[in-house]
């Protein structure tokens, strides 16, 4: 009876975990589709999984100027692989320091940690900051240091730090270890579920950011790719409100819809296929051999 139940109960775990799937995936599916779809059968007929009409002319647009796509993947990818190894080394090295039991001043660092989640000094005094007095206009260094430092992932690294059995600290302490080589050699790879989880999180953050792009750079070669993608709508509303306004016939040759899921697409496409290489972490134990008995 006992085996009965156990095959029911998966049986129902896995229809419902594949009817979720399935749920998160049609979306996608229906973007990438519009994607390929004629502007005027959206327009007429709207989204759908199946187009009616096959077109690429979205991606003809999208990919008109490809020396200046490739530059911004380039931007993009650079800054994502840098901002998130050093995101990940700051937040951890800081998160080890506070979980630390015997270092003396942790409370008043976490407290001036937690307050900056409560105030902040604007947006026009980090502005000059940025630009008058740490001279970061046009440089990759204003996409990378100001999200390179999360206090919300400090918080989960240490308390996932917090948890690991003092045990093993104090081992290494009697066999004449480091604070930084224990950090290095002992928590950091006992740590791998939660770093993957926040390296994911820092690396969809630089992806998708587009905001700090928009405040510090004006040079086009130092574009990140959502900025890019976020001037090329822009210039396309531009050009067909300008030609309303001239009282110049707007036709559907415009594919602003189209290219809105064709931008999508080419977004949100390579950070995807990011996913599977850390999703293993996100179920492995935390100290799973290492303490014995």
């Amino acid at each position: 009876m006992k085996q009965l139940d156990r095959k029911i109960f998966s049986g129902i775990g896995y229809v419902s975990l594949i009817f979720l799937a399935i749920l998160c995936i049609l979306p996608f599916v229906l973007v990438v589709s519009s994607s390929f779809t004629e502007e005027n059968k959206i327009i007429t007929e709207g989204y759908q999984f199946i187009p009616t009409a096959f077109s690429t002319e979205a991606y003809s647009i999208l990919f008109k100027y490809p020396e200046q796509m490739i530059q911004a993947y380039l931007v993009t990818i650079g800054v994502t692989i840098i901002g998130t190894l050093l995101g990940l080394f700051l937040t951890s090295m800081t998160a080890y320091a506070l979980s630390r039991k015997d270092f003396k001043w942790r409370n008043k660092f976490s407290f001036f940690f937690f307050f900056t989640t409560l105030f902040s000094g604007g947006l026009v005094p980090w502005y000059l900051l940025m630009v008058n007095y740490l001279d970061m206009k046009d440089t990759l260094a204003a996409l990378v240091i100001p999200m390179m430092l999360n206090v919300f992932y400090i918080i989960v690294m240490k308390s996932f730090m917090g948890s690991i059995p003092e045990a093993i600290v104090e081992s290494a302490k009697i066999d004449g270890a480091g604070d930084f080589k224990i950090y290095a050699r002992l928590i950091l790879p006992l740590s791998k579920p939660a770093l993957a989880t926040i390296g994911l999180f820092l690396a969809l953050a630089y992806w998708n950011d587009w905001y700090n792009a928009l405040l510090f750079i004006s040079n086009e070669n130092l574009m990140p790719l959502q900025y890019y993608l976020y001037k090329m709508l822009g210039n396309m509303d531009g050009m067909r409100k300008a030609m309303m306004g001239a009282g110049a016939v707007v036709t559907t040759s415009i594919p602003t819809e189209g290219l809105k899921m064709a931008m999508t697409v080419v977004a949100t496409g390579p950070i995807l296929l990011a996913y599977p290489f850390v999703q293993k972490y996100f179920v492995q134990g935390l100290t799973i051999g290492a303490v014995k008995g």
